[in-house]
């Protein structure tokens, strides 16, 4: 049975829900605060609750943050492969939600911020894996290079992802170069598109994609609250999202990327593995907090019902 393979970073977020973020220098009260496991577990908490297990790779602390990290795996059913780093605790992020449901996100790296070559070859990789790569995970002088080293060595029929992250730019060029021609799947959104291809437009980011990027590999560009494109073997598409009220799109990504894997993982086509991750993001934008995507059966329920108004449309 394929396994999702999570090889980024799990940390807690400081979750705080205020009108609009201060000025430099001023200040805000906040109308709620709350400590959740997020980062990367996200996404694996997607996938699993769309029934694709899921196993997390990388390190986590020994401390309060590294515990209530081990907890949020426990109570998802995701399979931690190593035990907890006894020289430091997991990380932190706060993340300011606004009344307009965008978030701004600081974070500090602690144990998951590392990881070595003794602590990969601990995994045994199914040929039916789907191994997802954090673009969070190339910024660590003390992960990137023996996480790449691990990638390129894997049997070419295990499904390598990447999602680049928000800090792309700050990725070293020589470490995306090696990667890129190994990947079966690219997703970001459309910002990040755009900037490692230096275009100004979403359909010519995915024609540059097409270009750098394996023939085979499945390109995935979120856009907002219009859905997402994609480029594989049969040409672009556009995939139309659902209209909701957002209150909270922190994780929507995650909760998309995680759907996505889960449905292809099952056998869905490129198209309609999209579609029910559009689905996924737009049922996770109505909730609060970081890790808030829908299960299988939620994503079931949502699409019928959007089919029954089109159809009474």
């Amino acid at each position: 049975m394929p396994r999702l393979l999570h090889t980024g970073q799990i940390i807690i977020d400081l979750v705080m829900a205020l009108d609009t973020l201060p000025p430099s220098g001023g200040d805000a009260l906040a109308s709620s605060a709350s400590f959740h496991a997020g980062g990367g577990f996200n996404v694996m908490a997607a996938a699993r609750r769309n029934g694709l297990p899921a196993l997390y790779l990388g390190r986590h602390g020994q401390g309060r943050f590294g515990e209530l990290a081990r907890q949020a795996m426990r109570d998802e059913g995701i399979t931690p492969t190593l035990p907890p780093d006894p020289h430091t605790d997991t990380g932190l992020c706060v993340a300011l939600t606004e009344a307009s449901a965008e978030r701004t996100f600081i974070s500090y790296i602690g144990a998951e911020g590392m990881l070595s070559t003794d602590d990969l070859q601990q995994v045994q990789v199914a040929h039916d894996d789907y191994v997802y790569v954090s673009g969070y995970s190339l910024l660590q002088a003390g992960k990137a290079q023996p996480l790449l080293d691990w990638l390129l060595a894997l049997p070419g029929d295990v499904h390598i992802s990447l999602d680049p992250g928000p800090l792309l730019n700050d990725i070293a060029p020589h470490l995306l170069d090696a990667l890129l021609p190994r990947l079966n799947l690219w997703t970001s959104n459309r910002h990040e598109a755009q900037a490692l291809t230096g275009t100004y437009t979403l359909e010519d980011a995915l024609t540059a994609l097409d270009a750098r990027l394996p023939r085979t590999c499945l390109n995935v560009v979120r856009d907002g609250a219009r859905g997402c494109r994609v480029s594989d073997t049969h040409g672009h598409h556009r995939i139309a999202g659902f209209k909701v009220h957002a209150l909270d799109s922190n994780g929507a990504g995650d909760a998309h990327t995680g759907v996505l894997l889960a449905a292809l993982a099952h056998g869905a086509t490129p198209v309609e593995a999209a579609r029910r991750a559009n689905a996924g993001a737009a049922i996770a934008v109505t909730r609060r907090g970081p890790a808030t995507a829908p299960r299988a059966e939620e994503i079931d329920g949502f699409m019928a019902q959007q089919n029954a108004r089109t159809s009474e449309v």
